[in-house]
C-alpha cells in the first residue's frame, strides 16, 4: 500500500547506522531532559508560567523520545532497565501532557460554540457582494419602499417589508470576535447569548396581527424578528451560553487538578527515580555487548512496517469520500467509554511517532522533513483533539438536570466535533494515499 520513503542505511557513509549512533542520540535526549529540568525549576521559583511551561513541553519531548527509542531498540539495550525506566517516562509524558490538554479542549470547545452561534465570521463563497449569510438580517433599502407590501387598512404600524431575522442583531453579531483566553471566550458566549435573548423578548412583544401577516414592528433599535426562526436560533444561542459556562467549570476543575497532579509528580520519590535514571543515561548507556556493532536499519524497518500493517487495517476506503458520516455512528450510544472506532486511528498515531523517532535515531537527530509524515501527523493530532472534546461535550451533556437548551447545545457541540474527527481522517487519508500514487 504504502510505499516506503526513506533510506534506512548511512547512503552518506556507505556504512550501516549501529548501536553506537544509538547511544549518541539516547545522551543527546537524556541531556535536554536534564536542561529542561533546570529550566522548569528556575521558571517554577521565579514564578514563570511560561518558562514553566516551555520547560514541561521540553520534558515531555525528550522522556518521549528516549521511551520510543526504549521501545524500538529494546533488544540492544538491557532488558530489566528498559522495561524498568520506559513506563516511568511514559507516566511522566502523560502526567505533564494533562494541563495543557485540558486547557486547549476548553478553548476549542469554546471556539467551537461561538462558529456555531455565530459569533464568529463565518466565510463566505464567492468576492463580490452577493447574498447575506443565513441567519443575517436583511434591512431593506430605501429605494426599496415603494415596492415593499403594505400592511392592511387600520394596522397601527407603518409597513414594512417581511424580513427573517435568525440571529441577534447585526451589530452584535459584529462586536463577537475570537477570545484570548478561555474565560473571554465564555464572556463572549455570554454576551451572544443575552443578544439573542433580547432579541427574542422584542418578537414576544410585537402585536398579534403582525405578526398574523408576517411583518415586524418598526421600532427604535433593533428590527423585531418572526417567533420560528427566533426560536430556533435563539435556543442554539441561549444554549450556547450555559454549556459553555458548564465546559468551563469542567474542564478548568479538571486543569486545576491536573496542574496539582504534576506539581505533586514533579516532586515526589518517583520523578527523582526517573530523574536520576536519566542522568545515568546521559552519561552512560547501558548497551547489550553486541549492540555497539549491530545495524539499527531492521529494527527501524520493523516499526515502519507496523505503521503500514495498522494504517492497512484502517477504513482509509469509507474515509477517503468526505462527508461519510462515519465518524457519526453509535453517536448516541450511553457508553461513557471512549469511542471504539477512535481505538485504532490513536494506535495509528503512536506508531507513527516511533516511526519518525527511529529515522531520527538512524540520521542522527538531523532527519530530513518527511511532507507526507508531517501532514500524517498533523492530521492524527486533529483526529486525536476532535475525539477527546467530543467525549468532553458529551461528559457535560450527562450533567444531571441541565436546561433542555443547554443539553441542546451540547449535542450540536458533540456532533461538530465527531464531524471534525470525519474530516481528520479524510485528511490524514489524502495526505498517506498521495506518496503511493506519485510512487506508484
Amino acid at each position: 500500500m504504502a510505499q516506503r520513503h526513506h533510506d534506512l542505511t548511512d547512503s552518506a557513509a556507505g556504512a550501516p547506522v549501529t548501536g553506537d549512533a544509538l547511544a549518541g542520540y539516547l545522551r543527546a535526549r537524556a541531556t535536554e531532559f536534564l536542561r529542561a529540568l533546570r529550566l522548569q525549576r528556575e521558571g517554577g521559583s521565579h514564578g514563570g508560567t511560561d518558562e514553566a511551561a516551555e520547560a514541561a513541553r521540553a520534558l515531555r519531548r525528550s522522556a518521549r523520545r528516549i521511551s520510543g527509542s526504549l521501545h524500538t531498540f529494546r533488544a540492544l539495550l538491557d532488558a530489566d532497565w528498559s522495561e524498568e525506566i520506559r513506563p516511568e517516562l511514559a507516566w511522566l509524558s502523560g502526567t505533564l501532557a494533562l494541563e495543557h490538554a485540558y486547557e486547549a479542549r476548553l478553548e476549542r470547545l469554546l471556539l467551537a460554540l461561538q462558529r456555531l452561534s455565530g459569533a464568529t465570521a463565518v466565510p463566505v463563497q464567492g468576492a463580490g457582494g452577493g447574498a447575506p449569510l443565513h441567519g443575517t438580517a436583511h434591512l431593506p433599502d430605501p429605494a426599496e419602499a415603494s415596492t415593499a407590501p403594505r400592511t392592511a387598512p387600520g394596522t397601527a404600524h407603518p409597513p414594512a417589508a417581511p424580513r427573517t431575522v435568525a440571529g441577534p442583531p447585526a451589530a452584535s453579531r459584529a462586536a463577537g470576535s475570537p477570545p484570548g483566553t478561555s474565560r473571554a471566550a465564555t464572556a463572549a458566549v455570554a454576551s451572544r447569548a443575552a443578544g439573542s435573548t433580547s432579541a427574542a423578548s422584542r418578537s414576544a412583544s410585537a402585536p398579534a396581527d403582525s405578526r398574523a401577516t408576517g411583518t415586524a414592528t418598526a421600532s427604535a433599535g433593533p428590527v423585531a424578528t418572526a417567533p420560528g426562526p427566533v426560536n430556533e436560533r435563539g435556543t442554539l444561542t441561549v444554549g450556547a451560553a450555559k454549556a459553555g459556562a458548564l465546559l468551563d467549570r469542567q474542564l478548568t476543575l479538571a486543569r486545576t487538578r491536573a496542574h496539582s497532579t504534576a506539581l505533586q509528580a514533579l516532586g515526589s520519590s518517583r520523578f527523582h527515580a526517573v530523574a536520576d535514571k536519566v542522568a545515568v543515561l546521559a552519561s552512560e548507556v547501558p548497551l547489550t555487548p553486541d549492540a555497539p556493532g549491530t545495524d539499527l536499519a531492521p529494527f527501524a524497518t520493523a516499526a515502519e512496517e507496523r505503521l503500514t500493517d495498522a494504517v492497512a487495517a484502517l477504513p482509509l476506503v469509507t474515509a477517503g469520500h468526505p462527508y461519510n458520516a462515519e465518524a457519526l455512528v453509535h453517536g448516541l450510544s450511553p457508553d461513557t467509554a471512549p469511542h471504539p472506532q477512535d481505538a485504532p486511528w490513536h494506535q495509528v498515531r503512536l506508531l507513527l511517532r516511533l516511526h519518525r523517532y527511529a529515522l531520527e535515531v538512524l540520521h542522527g537527530g538531523d532527519c530530513p522533513p518527511d511532507v507526507r509524515l508531517i501532514a500524517a501527523g498533523e492530521a492524527l493530532d486533529r483526529h486525536r483533539d476532535a475525539s477527546e472534546a467530543a467525549a468532553a461535550a458529551a461528559q457535560a451533556a450527562r450533567t444531571p438536570r441541565i436546561a433542555p437548551a443547554t443539553a441542546y447545545a451540547l449535542g450540536v457541540l458533540h456532533a461538530d466535533q465527531r464531524h471534525e474527527v470525519e474530516a481528520a481522517r479524510y485528511a490524514f487519508q489524502r495526505a498517506w494515499q498521495r506518496h503511493a500514487v506519485h510512487t506508484a
